[in-house]
């Protein structure tokens, strides 16, 4: 079907201002960042940002955030694929009922389990560390990361796992150098959007953190903000700050997370 000039134009008109509309919150924020502060002369002031790393320190929150991120996408991502693996290609016992049990990590909201969390971590004595951050963010990342990688291993050719298993690979020389290799979108996919989800967890490292030692990046954040809710420059800047390694780290996997997303709308 051939597209005339004119619904080509609308396309790209309707287009601009989804982007327009999606760009003016963040770019009102840098604008905002980078404007003078309550009694500074009007202009360019680039140092609110060092500025808000100084006072709302920032490097340890921000230290606090990538430990536990790198904790919670390992596992998650680890986990995520050896249980994908299993629901998506083989057969066995109560395999429908289980995967329902790894859905029921989807229906339950963290509001209603973190509090009985903090009391069981607590009896452990692991409240005040980053297993009590991050050991229920992996238990949400795998229910979901199982949901993804699952629905992901069962389109893949019958024929190749076979061919895999006449040269005599077993299961996990399978996994990883056949699937593993075939779903690179699909676990880019994955791990950015445990890496957003973990980065932007509020609720549980402020619960399982009464001792505010291991403060996350968020909570760093928000307790600038107590300190300077008047000053608007500061606020933006360390946001900024807070959202920028989040945005680095899209901007390096954009293209295989597109892609692992529009194949996944596909299937």
């Amino acid at each position: 079907m051939r597209v005339s000039t004119a619904e080509r134009t609308m396309n790209y008109v309707v287009l601009g201002l989804f982007a327009l509309f999606a760009l003016a919150p963040i770019l009102t924020i840098l604008a905002t960042a980078v404007s003078s502060q309550i009694g500074q002369a009007p202009g360019l002031h680039l140092g609110n940002f060092l500025e808000a790393w100084d006072v709302g320190g920032f490097g340890s929150s921000l230290g606090n955030s990538l430990v536990v991120a790198a904790i919670v996408v390992t596992s998650a991502v680890t986990l995520s694929v050896l249980s994908g693996y299993a629901f998506g290609t083989m057969r066995f016992r109560g395999a429908t009922v289980l995967f329902y049990v790894f859905l029921l990590g989807l229906m339950i909201p963290t509001e209603a389990t973190v509090i009985p969390l903090f009391f069981d971590l607590r009896s452990l004595g692991l409240t005040d560390t980053y297993a009590a951050i991050a050991l229920p963010q992996i238990a949400q990342s795998v229910a979901f990361g199982t949901f993804w990688l699952r629905a992901q291993f069962r389109t893949m050719p019958v024929s190749l796992l076979e061919a895999a298993a006449l040269d005599g690979a077993g299961p996990v020389r399978t996994l990883r150098s056949v699937v593993v290799p075939a779903s690179v979108p699909a676990l880019t996919t994955l791990v950015v959007l445990v890496f957003m989800w973990t980065w932007n967890e509020f609720l549980i490292a402020l619960v399982m953190t009464p001792g505010g030692g291991l403060r996350t990046a968020p909570l760093g954040l928000a307790n600038f903000q107590g300190q300077y809710t008047a000053e608007i420059a500061l606020l933006s800047a360390g946001a900024v700050i807070v959202a920028l390694p989040m945005v680095i780290m899209f901007l390096f996997l954009q293209r295989h997370f597109i892609r692992g997303m529009l194949e996944g709308a596909v299937k």
